[in-house]
């Protein structure tokens, strides 16, 4: 470092330390007594109370559908409700067992597993077609010409929602029974991870040969592809519907209120009827576990 250099940095040194805040002897010295202490305690988050979808649709779908419902429960009943989102249907089932899944909106089959785990249903929706019960659906592509009736679907490879399916699995298997096609009847058996819109996909794509949907699926994907191309080879009977279910221990007066509000959507109220069509639904009626009788009968038929 040259001379001049030298000169410059002592220069610039002495300037910042002027600069600096002073600590002279004028200062008072602060006492710190390192006997006293005081615990400080971390704000906790309030807790909430969760509310789940059994995931039949794309997360997206899910939120979309019942955002406006759980806005309008949260204001109704005041209460903080939030939904959650599992990736599977055995996930759903796992998260209400370990308490993190405080109301359950799943379908019948589920619920019965659900109730094993001690929850109680309280409520059940009303279907657009004006009923609480839904079907399932057998589809194929409308250009196969191998496949005209069940009888034709022998063989061939299927794909279907979720093994825990009501309308998307369940259901149609219950319909194959009774025309005397078990599962290992199909030469490939494949399930679209809990999504009905990968089915019908699937099966528009030539993947599979029949995939096997709830009822009212292919409306959701009417702006996807022409439903044209799609045909329903077969419809089940109809079974008991979907299900709100509280899990075990979570507190009844909540319940109460939920459904309150829940029983409150009135169709005739405009604002009310955009909710619940959002939701794919026409009403929220009182549910109990008797309703469920012919999904356990079902169950049994079939192995499940």
């Amino acid at each position: 470092m040259t001379r001049a250099a030298k000169g410059l940095s002592a220069f610039v040194l002495m300037a910042v330390m002027l600069m600096l805040p002073g600590c002279g002897d004028s200062e008072p010295a602060v006492e710190v007594d390192l006997t006293r202490r005081e615990r400080l305690v971390a704000p906790q988050r309030q807790k909430t109370i969760t509310y789940a979808y059994l995931p039949q649709y794309s997360r997206t779908v899910s939120f979309q559908r019942h955002r406006a419902l759980l806005e309008y429960l949260r204001v109704t009943t005041g209460l903080p409700l939030h939904q959650v989102f599992p990736d599977t249907f055995d996930e759903h089932v796992k998260m209400v067992q370990r308490g993190e899944i405080d109301i359950s909106y799943s379908n019948p089959f589920i619920y019965i597993q659900l109730a094993e785990i001690g929850s109680t249903a309280f409520a059940k929706i009303v279907e657009p077609g004006g009923t609480p019960a839904f079907s399932g659906q057998i589809i194929c592509r409308s250009d196969n010409p191998t496949i005209k009736s069940i009888a034709d679907c022998r063989g061939k490879r299927l794909i279907a929602v979720d093994p825990g399916s009501a309308g998307g699995f369940l259901f149609p298997l219950g319909l194959f029974y009774d025309h005397g096609i078990r599962l290992e009847d199909f030469s490939e058996v494949e399930f679209a991870q809990g999504k009905q819109e990968k089915v019908i996909l699937a099966v528009l794509a030539g993947a599979y040969d029949i995939g096997t949907i709830r009822k009212g699926s292919l409306d959701v994907v009417a702006g996807m592809i022409d439903l044209s191309d799609i045909r329903v080879l077969a419809e089940t009977r109809n079974y008991p519907g979907w299900v709100y279910s509280a899990r075990d221990g979570f507190d009844p007066a909540a319940v109460g209120a939920i459904a309150e509000a829940m029983f409150s959507l009135d169709p005739a109220i405009p604002e009310h009827r955009e909710i619940l069509g959002v939701a794919g639904m026409s009403g929220i009626i009182p549910a109990h576990d008797a309703d469920y009788g012919p999904i356990r009968e079902l169950a049994d038929k079939v192995g499940r």
